[in-house]
């Protein structure tokens, strides 16, 4: 999440404290990646460091207020404009789960994918009516239609979840009828190679040729 581009939209709409910035974040995205004011004002510095941003006195209440410099709005329009890189993703933890749970000692994967299936469809169903409220009247504010775009998001993510896990579990079952031999070097090498998985019966081992009398 780029916290100091959506800062630097913020102050191209006109000058703003730092509660004032934070508020406004998260009111433009529902508060789904929420900020702390110690992650505002850092980047704010850091904005400021950088030519970014600038001091413009302050309000009657006594708060700093931060306007966007010329440089800060070439940046934010290059930002604006490039596409968000994929090239190297963010970590997924489920993902990282996932790949750690095949195979490893002890643990049912299909326990892991139908217990994520189950939270993954819950938030579905709540994102959903979430956006059942915010189009019940139709959003016309800016950051009513700003936040119905980031849920909408939200439920596309998580259908493709939904559908990433029967997919992993419609392969597992595929899988679970041929022999996975163990990593080299784990304990459980000694295993029947044959065993098809781990808590299911070894297949039968194939013929190499007749039996001695």
């Amino acid at each position: 999440m780029s916290i100091r581009h959506g800062l630097l939209a913020l102050l191209e709409e006109g000058p703003r404290y730092g509660s004032q910035l934070r508020s406004d974040f998260e009111s433009r995205t529902g508060a789904t990646w929420p900020l702390n004011v110690g992650q505002v004002y850092t980047t704010l510095n850091r904005l400021e460091r950088d030519g970014m941003v600038a001091h413009e006195g302050s309000d009657d209440a006594g708060h700093t207020l931060y306007t966007i410099t010329g440089p800060g709005r070439d940046e934010l329009a290059s930002w604006f404009r490039r596409p968000v890189d994929r090239t190297n993703p963010p970590r997924d933890e489920l993902a990282i789960k996932l790949a750690m749970a095949v195979g490893a000692p002890g643990v049912d994967i299909r326990e892991v994918i139908q217990a994520q299936r189950h939270h993954t469809l819950q938030a579905m169903q709540d994102y959903t009516r979430l956006k059942a409220q915010a189009l019940e009247p139709p959003p016309r504010a800016r950051e009513e239609i700003a936040w119905l775009l980031v849920l909408e998001q939200l439920i596309f993510q998580t259908e493709a979840e939904a559908r990433w896990l029967d997919h992993c579990e419609a392969r597992l079952v595929r899988l679970s009828a041929l022999p996975l031999p163990p990593a080299e070097g784990h304990p459980s090498a000694a295993r029947d190679p044959y065993a098809a998985d781990a808590g299911t019966a070894p297949r039968a081992r194939p013929r190499r040729g007749p039996s001695a009398p």
